[in-house]
């Protein structure tokens, strides 16, 4: 089979009882952020693959069956409430539906939405996501739903590849348990970079699974700050706090360096209240977005662009696992290359070009030259300019 004829690596159904009004507004709002423009670059195509399940298959009470073997993870998120407990038959096709995920592969899984107090009676042995419980309006719970999917779907992603590298633990209900984490790179030698660094780390304490790294706290009396850190580093994602001080310190040079030589996630956050005298080149070719260090108002939209992030991560290098197997010689990047890209490139004991992989859409002509003419034997491909090339 051809890499180009590989199942995907994520699929998400979403189901809902065809008498629930609010349902399709859900699932369209799922379908909206999972086949973004920002998911397109990484799998092609119309993104993330999303698949509704709530109109009644032709001579039958439930919708068609979930296709479990179309991709190699499949999330099933069931929107609950009480037109579907009301229903036998929908009851009958929720139950098959988690028996089937916890009998099948360990890349498939069913998160039952409760929508509304009291639903649940259906022996489902499977936590539910408690809409219910949720403050707000309908528009932030949609965001929190997808905030909280998505660091379910990490986790999924996370063990998949693991499985894929022969890496993982074999115990699969252990790596499921396994947080995301992020380390809040920041400055103390202004007056906002620990203020926002405490206050995001306060409010991923309160409103998230997401284990976090703060120096102060988190490096053990009598071990290297480097060893600590470069360990934190290399496990999660790097969120950078960008105050008037950030670039002009060592360790926060530190810290980005090493998160771009190892390819990890990251996401760069605003703060900036005067100048910076000489702004740190290795913050750019990432996300970057603003927050007023004054009101501190965006910390759970931050909390969110860094979970996708994450998922981006993890969805493009499952995408391509399989693709290293047969083409070990390819470098296979989950951002676009830049400068530090090709410095931290593995030392090759084979002449000729090295090949470089990265997702879409390609690099500019003149950002391509930049690159080239740096010295490294180098050929830049986007994923679909290298597959029309190998005939992938």
């Amino acid at each position: 089979m051809t890499e180009s004829m590989a199942r995907p690596a994520f699929a998400l159904y979403v189901a809902w009882h065809p008498d629930y009004v609010r349902g399709a507004a859900i699932a369209e709002r799922l379908l909206h952020h999972f086949r973004s423009h920002r998911c397109r670059d990484i799998v092609g195509g119309a993104g993330v693959s999303v698949l509704f399940r709530s109109a009644n298959a032709p001579g039958l009470e439930t919708p068609l069956s979930i296709e479990w073997g179309d991709a190699e993870v499949t999330a099933v998120v069931v929107l609950i409430d009480d037109m579907l407990v009301g229903d036998p038959e929908w009851v009958r096709y929720v139950q098959t539906l988690v028996s089937e995920a916890a009998a099948g592969r360990s890349g498939a899984r069913v998160f039952p939405v409760k929508m509304e107090p009291g639903v649940l009676g259906m022996d489902l042995d499977v936590q539910a996501v408690l809409w219910d419980r949720w403050a707000g309006s309908d528009a932030a719970k949609k965001q929190r739903l997808i905030r909280d999917l998505t660091y379910e779907f990490i986790r999924m992603l996370r063990h998949h590849l693991g499985s894929l590298q022969h890496s993982e633990d074999p115990d699969v209900f252990k790596n499921r348990l396994k947080n995301i984490s992020v380390f809040l790179s920041h400055s103390k030698h202004d007056e906002y970079g620990e203020t926002v660094a405490e206050s995001i780390r306060e409010w991923l304490y309160r409103n998230s699974l997401v284990k976090n790294f703060l120096d102060v706290y988190d490096i053990p009396a009598g071990l290297s700050f480097t060893s600590v850190i470069d360990h934190f580093i290399n496990v999660g994602a790097l969120l950078t706090i960008y105050t008037d001080s950030y670039s002009s310190r060592p360790w926060c040079h530190y810290e980005v360096i090493t998160a771009k030589r190892n390819n990890i996630p990251m996401l760069v956050v605003d703060c900036l209240e005067g100048i910076d005298g000489r702004a740190l080149p290795y913050l750019g070719n990432v996300p970057v977005i603003r927050m007023d260090p004054n009101l501190m108002d965006r910390v759970e939209q931050i909390a969110g662009l860094l979970l996708e992030e994450v998922f981006k991560h993890f969805l493009w290098r499952c995408r391509v696992e399989r693709m290293r197997w047969s083409h070990p010689q390819i470098i296979f990047l989950a951002r676009p290359p830049e400068l530090i890209s090709l410095a931290a490139l593995p030392r090759s004991e084979s002449e000729g070009n090295r090949v470089i992989v990265y997702p879409d859409p390609p690099l500019g002509a003149e950002e391509t030259r930049l690159l080239l003419d740096a010295g490294v034997d180098v050929c830049l491909f986007s994923l679909t300019q290298w597959q029309g090339e190998a005939g992938a």
